[in-house]
C-alpha cells in the first residue's frame, strides 16, 4: 500500500476533559498517514486519480475547529471516519492527535493518540 502523509497539521480547538480546556482551548497537531494506491495517479500524471491534499487538510481542519470532543480518542476516530467517507481512494487511514501543552502536571513534550482505521 501506498502512503499520502500530512505531518503536523496545527490547529487552535476546544477538546478536553476539563472545563478550562474547553473554555480557553489549547492547541493540537495531526499527522495523517493515507493508505492508497498511487500508481494510477503516477502513470497518468492526472489529479483526478489521487486524493486532493487541499480537502483533506479541510475535512480534518472542519473534525478538529468546528466540533468539541471530550476525549483526543473521539477526536481521532471522527477524523478517520470522515476521511474513509469522503475519500473512496483512501483504503486505510492512520491519525495522530498530538496535545502539546495538556493541563497534566509533569515533564514532557507532549501527550496523544494514535490509530488505525481500514475500509470495512
Amino acid at each position: 500500500m501506498d502512503h499520502i502523509f500530512f505531518n503536523r497539521m496545527a490547529f487552535y480547538a476546544y477538546h478536553g476533559a476539563f472545563a478550562e480546556e474547553n473554555r480557553l482551548g489549547q492547541r493540537f497537531t495531526v499527522d495523517l498517514e493515507l493508505g492508497v494506491d498511487l500508481a494510477p495517479a503516477a502513470r497518468t500524471d492526472d489529479l483526478n486519480q489521487t486524493v486532493d491534499y487541499g480537502r483533506v487538510y479541510e475535512t480534518v481542519k472542519d473534525e478538529v475547529e468546528t466540533k468539541t470532543h471530550a476525549l483526543v480518542e473521539t477526536l481521532a476516530e471522527r477524523i478517520a471516519a470522515a476521511l474513509l467517507a469522503s475519500f473512496p481512494a483512501v483504503e486505510e487511514v492512520m491519525v495522530r492527535v498530538t496535545k502539546p501543552d495538556p493541563p497534566i502536571p509533569g515533564y514532557y513534550d507532549s501527550v496523544g493518540v494514535e490509530i488505525r482505521r481500514r475500509r470495512s
